[in-house]
């Protein structure tokens, strides 16, 4: 009995260590190319104002948030969000990443699907959320987990539901993310923010955190193949 809790534990074991090392490779790689500062001397909150001018988003503010890599871009408050370390300096690093937040900003200005519809996904996860844990106390407390009768088939169906919407959402992250950093790629070797020696460091940048939506989107998957077993083991 117990070995079936143990297995649908070590099934997520190779999602963690993916998920580590991306994590590592991203920090490193940050790390790595933080120190080499781009001869056009722009600091990273300097390039996204002027690449968000230039793109007609002069409604797009630019804001400084604490943490480190916490950086994003919120369509709700049309809000390019840049960390302390990214948003003053001028290394490859933080213009790579300042431009992939500007990257998205672009893609909702030009109502960009992908991005429409995971911002849907998004809203339909948090409702989701929302509804799963209430559900599930209440299974608790009625004694029908692991789930004999209507609790406990109502908690397995939200549960399959739950995981299988994070799964669709990890997945169409991925072509906005990467798409993201394509433009903003393009845009630095456009306008020469970033010069040909300094583009390729920028690009790996970019591709080790892309690397952390991969690693998303795994870990999604295995938390939905293991929540299925429970299913499995029902029938058995």
């Amino acid at each position: 009995m117990y070995w079936e809790y143990i297995l649908m534990g070590v099934i997520l074991i190779p999602g963690i260590i993916f998920a580590i090392v991306a994590q590592a490779k991203v920090n490193s790689t940050y790390n790595k190319f933080s120190k080499v500062i781009a001869q056009s001397g722009l600091t990273a909150t300097q390039a996204a104002r002027r690449v968000l001018d230039g793109a007609g988003l002069e409604n797009v503010n630019i804001k400084t948030i604490d943490g480190k890599l916490t950086d994003y871009y919120s369509p709700k408050e049309k809000v390019v969000a840049l960390s302390k370390d990214v948003a003053n300096s001028a290394s490859v690093s933080a213009l790579g990443i300042a431009l992939h937040e500007v990257g998205h900003a672009i893609q909702h200005g030009k109502n960009y699907f992908p991005l429409k519809f995971r911002n849907f996904i998004v809203g339909l996860s948090n409702v989701a959320s929302k509804l799963l844990w209430p559900i599930v106390i209440v299974g608790l407390l009625l004694n029908f987990v692991w789930l004999e009768g209507f609790w406990g088939m109502l908690i397995l169906w939200v549960g399959v539901g739950f995981f299988g919407l994070a799964v669709l959402l990890n997945l169409v992250t991925i072509p906005v993310e990467y798409n993201a950093s394509n433009r903003a790629l393009a845009i630095l070797k456009e306008t020469k923010i970033l010069n040909e020696q300094e583009l390729p460091g920028c690009k790996k940048v970019l591709r080790a955190a892309g690397l952390t939506y991969v690693a998303a989107l795994v870990m999604s998957v295995l938390n939905l193949f293991r929540f299925l077993l429970i299913f499995i083991r029902r029938d058995d």
